[in-house]
């Protein structure tokens, strides 16, 4: 159990994985056991079913859920297991995302799902706040969690803007 998954990242397609693997980087950088997975809410529904139904008993703390278009995927998810699902609106073709986003932001009263920004960003912040929640009953990781925080601090402090002309 040691090295068992505590979040899982899943995304509706592999065409997903250009914004998902930014919630993969930073959990790796955190040393957080992760499992990366294809999980279609349209095309492979009872896959869906069973990922969030045994999500849980797999000792899943968290479950980052990017997806585009129609975004079904999150929603779904949550509404089959009581770990805490974050969504990541994928950047779609003609929306621009802001159809993901709307799709994943709009649960209705009873199902939460944490929404994040689309993108990169989004993708990155679901794994800081998947981080923290787990933080909380993780010394070390709440460590680590510091310690980034502090290094995004000093990158900021030792910035240098160029003299004016």
């Amino acid at each position: 159990m040691m090295n068992a998954p505590q979040v899982g990242v899943v995304m509706g397609s592999s065409s997903d994985w250009e914004v998902m693997k930014h919630a993969a980087m930073l959990l790796k950088q955190l040393g957080i056991h992760f499992e990366a997975k294809v999980v279609s809410a349209h095309r492979t529904p009872d896959l869906l079913f069973e990922y969030a139904a045994s999500a849980e008993a797999r000792g899943l703390k968290a479950i980052i859920a990017g997806a585009g278009g129609a975004a079904h995927l999150p929603g779904m998810i949550a509404s089959k297991t009581i770990v805490p699902v974050l969504g990541v609106p994928v950047p779609s073709k003609y929306l621009k995302g802001m159809d993901s986003l709307l799709s994943i932001v709009q649960m209705p009263k009873g199902i939460p799902v944490a929404t994040f920004a689309i993108g990169e960003a989004g993708a990155a912040n679901a794994a800081l706040f998947a981080a923290s929640l787990i933080a909380r009953y993780d010394d070390a990781l709440a460590t680590r969690l510091n310690e980034f925080r502090r290094s995004q601090s000093d990158t900021v402090m030792a910035m240098d803007l160029p003299d004016v002309e």
